[in-house]
């Protein structure tokens, strides 16, 4: 079966984490994140544009609360040269991995170590909170009408970890993998991704990928080890603006 297109895994990005909102206007699509990252909240082009659109794109998130915020895919470095003449900053770099689910599921799983769970355990929010995944980001998850699964990890006889993980076009994407800091180095990482790859196989995915920011050196490690490959990336342009949301 051919890799996913690059296309295919925007998406799928899209999907299996979704914003509150979507407006189609005219080259734009907008993005409502409502608190949710930058993700959910950049505007993307979706079709020829010229130097004004990109006001009119400003306004509209003004209105929607946000911070003007653009995310620059491949090919599109005319609107990123653009951006960076009128004071957007380049930030969050990231790398989107992609693997053949069999790669992941080649081996049986410890047992007590790693578990699929809808809806989140208790303490799974918890874990997510410590790392960043506050309230406006699970409510994304919720939002989810694919398939989709929580991911629960133990080690040491204690909680280690939880993720998320969707399954949009038959790939599988992982989100807010967090591993607690005491608990990182011991392989739990390594063991919540088999278990999505696992869980996604049951869905009929055949694809497993995910997003992660260039300077997160911990997960390179981690997607590297299982033998994932950096298909693609993207990146932000933001306007430091006083008067948008300082959350997205």
């Amino acid at each position: 079966m051919a890799q996913p297109t690059l296309d295919r895994l925007f998406t799928t990005l899209d999907a299996t984490w979704p914003a509150a909102a979507r407006v189609e206007a005219g080259p734009w699509m907008l993005r409502e994140g409502r608190g949710g990252g930058k993700r959910v909240s950049a505007a993307t082009i979706r079709g020829p544009w010229r130097p004004d659109d990109v006001t009119a794109a400003e306004a509209s998130m003004r209105l929607m609360g946000q911070n003007p915020l653009f995310m620059i895919r491949h090919g599109e470095s005319v609107l990123d040269h653009l951006l960076a003449d009128r004071g957007y900053d380049s930030v969050d770099t990231t790398l989107l991995w992609l693997a053949d689910l069999d790669a992941l599921t080649d081996r049986a799983l410890p047992l007590v170590t790693a578990f699929h769970i809808w809806e989140p355990l208790a303490i799974m929010r918890e874990i997510w909170n410590e790392g960043g995944v506050g309230t406006a980001r699970q409510n994304v998850m919720d939002r989810v009408s694919h398939p989709k699964t929580g991911l629960f990890g133990r080690v040491s006889d204690q909680p280690g970890g939880a993720g998320f993980c969707a399954v949009h076009d038959g790939i599988a994407m992982v989100h807010s993998l967090e591993i607690k800091e005491e608990h990182r180095g011991k392989g739990l990482g390594a063991w919540l991704m088999r278990c999505a790859a696992i869980w996604a196989k049951s869905k009929g995915a055949r694809w497993m990928a995910l997003a992660a920011t260039e300077q997160n050196h911990a997960a390179t490690r981690l997607y590297s080890s299982l033998q994932m490959e950096v298909v693609g990336q993207y990146h932000y342009r933001i306007l430091n603006d006083p008067k948008g949301d300082p959350r997205d």
